[in-house]
Parts: C-alpha cells; structure tokens; sequence
C-alpha cells in the first residue's frame, strides 16, 4: 500500500469566548513548525521541531466591556443581598472577575464592591433604629427578657445572612481576593472587609451593641439561675463579637467579668452563712464545672483563665479560712473522704491554698493528738489510740491529699510536738505495749500481722524524744518474758530488736543482744549440769533449770533474801560448785524474785500442776507440814517481804485459782488472817497458771525504772559537759547550753543542765571566771 502524504502538524491558539474576548497574551500562543516537512515517504518525524510564541499585539478590550461586565456583577451582588436568585452563570461571573483583574481594572474593581457591600450593611442599620424595643433597659422585668431575645435572634440572623452573603460573594470574587488584594498587604481580604463594614456600621453602633451585650448577659445570668437558654443562640452571637476582633474583648469580656464577679461575690457571701461546708465545696464544683462547659460551648476559649480564676477567688479565695475554721475538724473527725478530697482539689487551685490547709491540718493533728498523749485516764490506750489515729491521717493523705510530700512532713512534725509534751509517759507505755504484743498467750494476730504492728509501733517510737526511757522499760519487760518463759515468738523478738538497732544504732541494742546471748548459754549450761547430775549417788527430786545472767546486760534487781526448804538450799551448792568449776573466779547472785516452778498437788478431785512464782511455792509448800498457818507464821517461815508476801497471798487465796482459802473473807490480806488448804479445789484444766507476780509491774517498779533512768540521765549529762568543757578549756553559759542541747538526745530543761553545771563546779571539773560569771573554765 502507498504512504499517505503526512499532514503538517498545526497548534491553535487557545481563546476564550466571553463576549468576544480573548484571553490574555500569555495564556493566547500561535504555533508554527519550524524545519519543513513536504510529503515524501523518506521523511523523519525527528526532524520536526515546534516553537511557541507569543501574539506580537495585545488584544484589545471591546468597547464598554469593563462597564458591562461591572453591571452583571452588580447585579449578582445585589440578588444575593437581596436573597434572591442570580440570573447569570456562576462561573461565567468567576470568569468575568478574572478577566476585568487580567486587564488592570483590580483596583476600581474592589473599590466598587466595598462601595456595594457598604451600602448594604448601612441599610440595615436601620431596621434595628426603627426596631420598636430599642431602649438600653435597666429593669430586666419579663417584658424587658423577651424583648431582649427577639432583638438577639434579630441581630443574630443580620449577623448569618452577612457571613452567607460574604461567602457568596468571595467565591465569585475570589480571583480579586487572590491576585490583587493578596499582593496589597494594607487591604483587607473580601471577607475581613465583610468583617469590618459590620464591625463599623452595626456593631460599633452604641445602642446596637449594649443592648446585644445586655442581651447576652441576660441569658447567661438566666442560665446561671437555672434556667434552660437558647445555646445555639449564645453561641453564635459570642463567635460573631469574636469574629469582630476587638469588640469581643473590649465591649463583652470585662463586663461579662464585672457581673461574675459580683455575682459569685454576694452568692458566696450568702452561702457560706446558709450552708455547711460539704455542701458548699460541693456548690463551688459545681460552679467551676458549669462556668468551664460555658467556655467549651460558648464562650470564646480566651476567656477561660480570668473566668475560673474569678470564680475561685469570690467562691473559695475569699473565704479559705472561714471554710476550715467552720469545717475541717468534722470532715476529719468523721473522716469523710470524698468531702476532704474535693476540699483539698479545691484548695488546689486558689493561690495560697494550699498553705493554709496545711496549717489547718498541723494544728487539727496536734489538738486531736494532745487529747490522746496528755490525758492521764487514757493512758490505758493511748498507744492504741495513738496508731490509729496513725492509720487514720495517713489514709487520708494517700487518698485525699495525692500522697503530697508537704502534707507527709508537716504530719511527722506535728506527730513529734503533741507526742512529745508529756514526757516519758508515751515512750513508757509504748514500750508496754510492745510487751502486750509479744508475751505469750497473745492470740489477737498471726506472725504476718505481728509483723505490721511493730512495724506501725517503730513508726511512733521514731516520733518521741525520750527513747533511753522505752528503752529501760522495754529492757525490764524484756527480761520478764525471757526469765520466766512468756515470750511469744523468738523470731518475733529478734526482728524487733532488729527494727530498734536500725532506727537507733547497735549501741541502743547491745544489752538487748547480750541477754538474748546469755538465754541461749544458759541452755547450754543446762545440757551440762543434767549430765552433771545424772552422775551423782543422789540427783534429788527436784528439776532444776538455772539462768545465767550478765549483771551488765540486764535490769538492775535488789537481791531478795528468803528462808528456801533444805533440798532447794542442797541443789543450789551442787549447781555453784558445778558451774565455778567451769568457771573459776565467777561469782553467783541468786534472784529469787525472778524464779518460779512447777507443782503437783493432789486434791479430792484429783491431780493438778501449777505454774507458780518462787515465793508462791514457798507458801504452798508450808502446806505439807500443816493445813492452817496464819499470815504471822508464813511470814516467819518463808521470810518474803512484807508486800511482796501480801501480793503473793492475794494471788492464792484472793484470785480466780482458790488454792487456799483466807479467813476471814475479803479482797486484802490483813495481819492476822489465816489461810487453810483448800482440799476441795476444782479447776477444768489440769495444768493451771496462777497469775504470776513477776509479769505484773508493781508502782515501785515503775518508780524504780523511772528513777534509773533519771539518774542515767544525770551521769549522760555530766559527761557531756566534761567532754565539750575540756576541748573548748572555755566557753561561755548559753553556747554550753546550746552545744549541750545539741549532743543530748533526750529532752531536758535548762534549769537541769545548771544544776549539773554547779554541781560540776561544786566537784571541781571547772569553775567561773572570776571578771564574768557566765563564763567557764575547764579544770584539767
């Protein structure tokens, strides 16, 4: 088949048909190839090349084009403020914009539409002149309410109609918008003019925008009273004031702010007389909540901050230490948690707050605290007492303080100043309380809840000054249990020691340590001296099991001379001679105070044991050599101290286990009473404990710790001043005091330190300056 001849390849110019006008120059080109093509069939399409140029003439518009064209805009302008339809073509009036822009006209062009869009927002200036309810109103009566709502929607749909109609015009104009306002930095965008022409001819118009400000205020206090408002409405007219850049701020925001202000003033001045705390805090959340979902749904977010901070500051910030005074003590002395934990949120948030909580909370700490510690009828359970009191403020910090370290610290300090005001005493009955916990028979708790307790009781012990006190007492009961069998658990008193030695060092402890020592050497012992015996011609009838004591390490007891039975006397030179010959150059000092045994007795009923102390045994055994006996004669036989005997005659004939039977009746034991054995004895259990004397703390025990740890005290600050006098040679009274003060650790009272001070004097370790008489010197 032949080659068709190729057609010589043509680009048309592109033209756009509006009215017969073309294009601008550089969107119009004529096209034409350049290196030749006739038909032949050797011909190469690589040969071919295309070049564009531009026409060498502008077009010309046609004549009254530019006037025309302005007319269709006008009128579409004017159809959409009139809200009525346009008769000509969207894009044909975008093109008609983009051409008039293409040919220089952009300025005149903007200036006509300003001229229009002017015109329009002036007129409708004059329906709210005419508007029969244009009064700025003082008395919102309900008249005044509704008149006020028609001229808001009133106002709000001026308002719409505007935003549709600037965004209607903007799109047929936006070609202007892009090019030639974009490129002048000092006009406003089509819309920013929309924006200002209502700014300046409605809004900035003075009976207009009070009366739209008084509306809207209107509204917001009805709501604030309750009452349901038109949001919607709220909503658009406040994004209108913003949208109108300064008139939001200036105009609305401080009077919006003034009225808050006073409204929450009076409100919270009327409430707080009407109201009880809980209830309050729980109005001013409430408020707080519905003044924050105001700013979500209608309020300009700027808004927010002085907002909340005014209604924390008229609700809460003006009356903090009202609230507390009036109501703290009940929210804690009832420990209601949701009210303390809205109470502490609230707090929170009002400068200052948070300090006078704490202040509130110290001082509720200590006045509660101080009932408990300085009450001598509450002595009973004032340990008790005073860990949960403990569990109780610690909860309420966990829970309702967010764990605040503030709050913590203040707590341990004020724990330590009401603790701490009576002297001695709770660091005594701590230590007896942990005695209470650890002898045995004590089933209140497992090993694990053992455990917690000492670990709360170490937590109050960290809080009272005087620890050499706990210490003495914890020392003599601590000796009880361990001499006479009543410890509960081994592994519960070493980890008690354990906790002692990490709060107060391994010198507090070490007496502690050194008795548990010489209990597990006495065992030992023992082991030896039952072989020991089994090895005598005659090992008795009696099992005897002795304590070796380190008199350093124990409490200090007054040897207690009693008139023993010959096979006791016996035994006690077998175990000396047995036990100084381990040891030679020891001496032995028998405490029958802390003795006690096991005795067989029969009855009518039968069998029983008892577990006795020394002295009681000493007094039923009489009971082998007669029936009767009266208080004169067992005192002569057994040779126990006067009290010490009455105690013990108490505990036989007087308590529960009637071994003897006192004549005549009654509680006391009296001179001149007599006791008979009781051979119709009954008891359930066979084995039977009679109270023992030695685990009962008598007055002059307590007395005598006391005292000790007095005198300890005494010698502490004697050593004390030597030390610092001899490395300073001088010093003045007050930085004695002051050093002094600082090396003790138990509360002492300047009027003590001085007695000791003369004392020292008196025994020549220094003396006065002869010129000054506060001053003194070390005499080496």
């Amino acid at each position: 088949m032949a080659d068709e001849p190729q057609k010589k390849p043509h680009l048309s110019a592109l033209v756009g048909h509006t009215n017969g006008l073309t294009k601008p120059a550089s969107l119009a080109a004529a096209a034409t190839c350049a290196g030749g093509g006739g038909g032949g069939a050797g011909a190469s399409a690589s040969s071919k090349k295309l070049v564009i140029k531009n026409f060498r003439e502008r077009p010309k518009l046609p004549d009254n084009y530019t006037q025309d064209t302005w007319q269709k805009l006008h009128e579409a302008v004017g159809a959409i403020q009139s809200s009525i339809s346009i008769k000509y073509n969207l894009e044909e009036l975008y093109q008609a914009v983009e051409n008039l822009c293409s040919y220089k006209v952009s300025a005149t062009l903007y200036k006509q539409l300003r001229q229009v869009c002017e015109d329009h927002v002036k007129a409708q200036i004059l329906q709210f002149r005419e508007y029969p309810f244009l009064l700025v109103f003082l008395n919102r009566c309900c008249t005044d309410s509704l008149d006020s709502l028609l001229f808001l929607k009133k106002i709000n749909k001026c308002w719409q109609d505007h935003c549709r109609q600037m965004i209607m015009i903007r799109s047929i104009f936006l070609f202007l918008d892009r090019t030639y306002v974009l490129q002048n930095s000092m006009l406003p965008s089509i819309w920013d003019m929309g924006l200002e022409l209502f700014r300046n001819h409605v809004i900035s118009d003075k009976q207009v925008q009070n009366k739209t400000i008084d509306g809207i205020l209107l509204l917001i206090e009805r709501e604030r009273n309750g009452e349901a408002v038109d949001r919607s409405l709220l909503r658009s007219l406040l994004s209108m004031l913003s949208d109108l850049q300064q008139v939001y701020k200036e105009s609305f925001e401080q009077r919006f702010l003034e009225e808050t202000n006073c409204l929450y003033a009076a409100e919270g001045q009327r409430l707080m007389q009407e109201r009880e705390v809980p209830e309050y805090l729980h109005h001013v959340n409430k408020r707080l909540e519905e003044e924050g979902d105001r700013v979500i749904t209608y309020l300009d977010h700027s808004t927010q901050k002085p907002l909340i901070a005014c209604v924390e500051k008229q609700l809460l910030g003006e009356h903090l230490s009202a609230i507390l005074q009036k109501g703290l003590d009940n929210l804690l002395d009832e420990n209601r948690i949701s009210d303390l934990t809205q109470t502490y949120q609230l707090f929170s948030r009002v400068k200052g707050g948070q300090q006078i909580l704490l202040q509130h909370w110290s001082e509720y700490i200590k006045n509660f605290g101080t009932t408990i510690v300085v009450n001598p009828e509450k002595d009973k359970d004032m340990v008790q007492e005073l860990l949960d009191f403990k569990d109780k403020v610690d909860h309420i910090i966990e829970v309702c303080f967010q764990k605040n370290e503030k709050f913590i610290n203040l707590m341990k300090e004020s724990f330590e100043t009401f603790i701490n005001k009576r002297p001695n005493k709770p660091a005594e009955l701590i230590a007896k309380y942990v005695d209470s916990k650890l002898r045995a028979g004590n089933k209140e708790a497992t090993d694990e809840e053992l455990e917690r307790i000492l670990d709360k009781i170490m937590i109050i012990f960290r809080f009272i000054h005087g620890k050499d006190v706990f210490e003495a007492f914890y020392k003599k009961d601590l000796a009880k249990r361990l001499l006479v069998g009543k410890s509960a658990s081994v592994d519960a008193e070493k980890s008690m020691l354990s906790k002692l030695k990490h709060e107060c060092g391994a010198a507090f402890t070490s007496k502690l340590e050194g008795m548990f020592k010489d209990m597990e050497l006495s065992k030992d012992v023992m082991v030896q001296f039952k072989q020991y015996m089994q090895n005598q011609s005659d090992p008795g009838n009696i099992d005897l099991t002795v304590n070796i004591l380190t008199m350093g390490y124990w409490p200090t007891y007054t040897p207690v001379e009693v008139h023993l039975n010959s096979e006791m006397i016996k035994l006690q030179e077998v175990f000396k001679t047995f036990y100084l010959g381990k040891h030679s150059g020891r001496k032995l000092q028998w405490q029958t105070t802390l003795g006690h045994a096991v005795l067989k007795a029969e009855f009518k009923e039968g069998k029983k044991e008892f577990q006795v102390s020394l002295f009681q045994t000493l007094v039923l055994l009489m009971f082998n050599e007669g029936d009767e006996f009266s208080f004169e004669e067992i005192k002569m036989a057994t040779g126990v101290e006067d009290s010490e005997l009455r105690r013990t005659l108490q505990s036989l004939a007087c308590g529960k286990a009637r071994v003897l039977i006192k004549n005549p009746k009654g509680k006391d034991v009296e001179d001149g009473d007599k006791f008979i054995f009781n051979g119709d004895f009954k008891h359930k259990l066979f084995r039977i404990k009679i109270n023992q004397i030695q685990m009962k703390e008598t007055v002059e025990e307590q007395v005598s710790t006391t005292e000790r740890v007095f005198q300890d005290r005494q010698y502490q600050i004697d050593a004390a001043i030597v030390r610092i006098m001899k490395m300073r040679k001088t010093l003045g009274h007050n930085l004695l005091v002051s050093e002094l003060y600082n090396q003790l650790k138990f509360p002492v009272k300047p009027g003590d330190l001085k007695k000791r001070i003369e004392s020292l004097i008196d025994r020549d370790y220094m003396e006065r300056d002869k010129d000054n008489p506060n001053q003194y010197h070390y005499v080496a």
